[in-house]
């Protein structure tokens, strides 16, 4: 004998179609920017796939360098050189120490025109000649160029008065260049016994020449300074045996 059951109907709610039950969300695709309207610029378009392989750019080309100033190149051949770029006059230094050399035949003329570079030069060999003799004096000799400058500077104006013309920039050009003789005295003095009574006769030469030379360019070069000559002397023997005692000692 079968048992029946009383099974409630299922009433949906679309109106009884038993397959419209909740749909399943398809993944959607990224989002992707509109594209460029203008199709031959490749690279506004952000589908990198879609780009074309080759692109519109050519190759810039350049003008020979040799070629004209009006065609826009560069011609190196007229530019200056680099020393005179940087205001260093080679042939001017030469002259300058050239006359140096000679105590007898001073050209106060060459030196009208005052410069640092040939002054370095020389004091820069100063201290690698003082280096070679164990010494490292390099701050210790600009230092005291510096100081024996303002102290010519202060000497000569004080005695000229209001009419001296000397400048600060001169007075260090001349004294640099009045160390020359004071430069070969201690390349001479490395092959020299130190301490006997050789070095000191060199030393008194070479102060006395350097002495020479730089109180008559002073009195050449600058005006109401003629009468004065035995203290504008006397001042430059102090600085330039000052600067042979680092030779000696």
């Amino acid at each position: 004998m079968s048992k029946d059951f009383n099974v409630p109907p299922v009433i949906f709610p679309s109106g009884g179609n038993p397959n419209t039950g909740p749909q399943r969300r398809l993944p959607t695709a990224p989002f992707q920017p509109p594209r460029s309207s203008n199709p031959g610029i490749p690279f506004m378009s952000f589908d990198i796939g879609s780009s074309p392989a080759s692109t519109s750019f050519s190759t810039p080309q350049f003008g020979a360098i040799g070629g004209g100033i009006g065609s826009g190149s560069v011609n190196f051949d007229d530019e200056p050189p680099l020393l005179e770029e940087l205001g260093i006059n080679t042939k001017q230094i030469w002259n300058k120490t050239i006359s140096i050399l000679n105590p007898f035949r001073v050209k106060p003329d060459l030196h009208d025109d005052a410069d640092l570079s040939g002054p370095f030069l020389f004091l820069m060999a100063f201290g690698l000649f003082q280096l070679l003799a164990g010494k490292l004096h390099f701050g210790i000799i600009l230092g005291w160029v510096t100081v024996a400058s303002l102290f010519l500077y202060v000497v000569f104006n004080m005695l000229a008065g209001r009419n001296g013309n000397l400048d600060l920039y001169r007075c260090l050009s001349l004294i640099g260049y009045c160390m020359l003789p004071i430069v070969i005295l201690s390349a001479v003095a490395l092959f020299v016994p130190q301490g006997g009574v050789v070095i000191f006769v060199m030393m008194g030469a070479f102060v006395i020449w350097a002495t020479r030379v730089c109180t008559r360019l002073l009195v050449e070069l600058a005006s109401y300074g003629d009468e004065h000559r035995g203290l504008i002397a006397y001042a430059c023997f102090l600085i330039y045996m000052l600067f042979s005692l680092l030779v000696v000692f």
